[in-house]
């Protein structure tokens, strides 16, 4: 109520000394009734409960409100009746404007970083074991985890505890206590995960040899480092037919499945997914599989249509949050929908001794026949710090610069098992709205492996995590810095590889 009234007030008020302009002692009143409601505004942001996430979107709405209707009312400073009328539907607006906004989302599921702990339960437990301490701290608990095959993985022991905002500070002091319950088995943090992509210029075009008629090739440097050329003419010449069309999930902000260079490729799973304001899962998706030789955008490493397709699950927010209960939702979401491959270009700090709900998804994904891929982060750090790049059973991927050393701000994957590189500097691929730009970051340089392991899938859909791991490792190029980097890929390499020895 404090918000609308004091938004209502700066709207009124700024129109108001717009209008008394010329008449300098009321103008100096209303103008001091501005700045007053205006401070009044910016405290009832600040003390409102919610995420800032939505505060800011709230706050550029408003801001964009506050300069529209008062400078389109002072066009009427002559006409007094004119004025008033107008102003008093503008008042109506926004009161109405502000009553129905909310700073906290309808559904507990929209909260981004909330639902601070993950807790798994015994085997042979309830959740009466720890009944004293949910009712001590007024915790609240839900099953945090859906699955198809619950046989297949204890994730359907695990809950997600949120801890009301008065007892918030006592974090440590909650987990402890549910740590030493009887009957509890593990208890951890549910994580945050962002994108962080780097906006970047467009290199100067290159030579486009690849025999495919996209007009955005000259802007993929990339290509020649992959030595695409020979890639596509394996795939005309000498490869055969694939044994089926590899399914990629995108795990990210959301898809535009509509874009032009991706809508006959893209699949839909559900339609919510299929959106994307940020533009992130929209750009990894056109590297990983746009549609190639369709006279428009990008290409990817797939020449034609026969080989993948490409999904979304959205688990990150339009500001491109979440946590690690949403990722892992959407690991397992895409293991029971048949995912080929899964790739994520996201992640957070963790530390790695913490990644037991996050390595029993990756295990229940492998059982299911899906190829994890995700990003090494952009800290200029270790990714061994990093989750999920960090987690046992999936593969990481480091970026590469045009000179191929590790790009400055990728993680080095050094210390883990399954390391690999691709270009991640000035990648041009699809945004949302049929348009096309360059970002940067160990984001861009997964969905290339990813698109990789998709191709090489639709040959052998057999293939597994650590087969496909060995190829691209063996046939990989060396880096400036191969133990930072791991190999970098060489899909012609690969996939000729695998040929060789189905």
């Amino acid at each position: 109520m404090f918000y609308a009234l004091t938004l209502l007030a700066s709207v009124v008020s700024l129109s108001l000394w717009y209008f008394l302009r010329n008449k300098r002692k009321l103008a100096g009143a209303v103008r001091m009734l501005f700045f007053s409601a205006l401070g009044l505004y910016v405290l009832s942001m600040l003390f409102s409960s919610g995420s800032w996430e939505l505060k800011w979107g709230v706050l550029a709405r408003d801001l964009a409100w506050l300069a529209v209707i008062p400078a389109a009312l002072s066009l009427l400073a002559n006409r007094r009746s004119a004025f008033m009328l107008l102003l008093g539907i503008a008042a109506l607006a926004t009161g109405f404007m502000a009553s129905k906004t909310q700073f906290i989302p309808e559904s507990m599921d929209e909260l981004e970083n909330e639902w601070e702990l993950l807790l798994e339960l015994s085997e042979d437990s309830d959740v009466r074991v720890i009944q004293k301490v949910v009712d001590k701290y007024d915790l609240f608990l839900e099953p945090a985890f859906k699955m198809e095959n619950e046989s297949d993985t204890e994730l359907d022991d695990y809950y997600a505890v949120e801890i009301p905002e008065q007892n918030e500070s006592l974090l440590r002091e909650i987990q402890d206590a549910l740590s030493n319950a009887k009957g509890v088995d593990w208890v951890e943090d549910n994580e945050s995960v962002s994108v962080a992509p780097i906006e970047s210029r467009k290199l100067p075009p290159v030579n486009n040899k690849y025999k495919i008629n996209d007009p955005d090739l000259q802007n993929q440097w990339a290509y020649a480092s992959l030595e695409v050329n020979k890639l596509y003419d394996l795939l005309r010449n000498d490869a055969g037919k694939p044994t089926k069309k590899a399914s990629i999930y995108i795990l990210d902000t959301g898809v535009d499945g509509q874009h032009e260079d991706l809508k006959s490729q893209f699949f839909s799973t559900k339609s919510k997914y299929n959106k994307d304001v940020r533009g992130h899962g929209t750009h990894c998706a056109g590297i990983a599989a746009a549609v190639s030789n369709n006279g428009v955008g990008v290409a990817s490493l797939s020449p034609d249509r026969s080989y993948i397709s490409v999904t979304s699950i959205k688990v990150l927010s339009d500001y491109g949050v979440g946590n690690q209960r949403g990722i892992i939702n959407g690991i397992l979401e895409a293991a029971d929908a048949g995912a080929d491959v899964i790739s994520m270009s996201l992640g957070g700090r963790s530390n790695a001794s913490s990644q037991r709900a996050y390595t029993q998804a990756v295990d229940y994904a492998r059982k299911a026949g899906a190829i994890v891929v995700a990003a090494a982060g952009n800290d200029g750090g270790m990714a061994r710090d990093i989750a999920p790049a960090n987690v046992p059973g999936l593969i990481t991927v480091s970026a590469v610069d045009t000179l191929l050393d590790r790009a400055s701000f990728s993680n080095s994957v050094a210390g883990l098992k399954m390391g690999v590189a691709a270009p991640g500097v000035s990648i041009f691929s699809t945004l949302p709205g049929n348009k096309y730009g360059a970002l940067s970051g160990t984001s861009m340089a997964t969905p290339f492996v990813a698109g990789l392991v998709g191709l090489l899938r639709s040959f052998d859909p057999d293939m597994n995590t650590e087969q496909a791991y060995q190829i691209l490792s063996q046939t990989g190029r060396t880096t400036k810095r191969p133990v930072e980097t791991g190999p970098l890929v060489q899909p012609d390499a690969a996939l000729f590889f695998l040929l060789e020895n189905r």
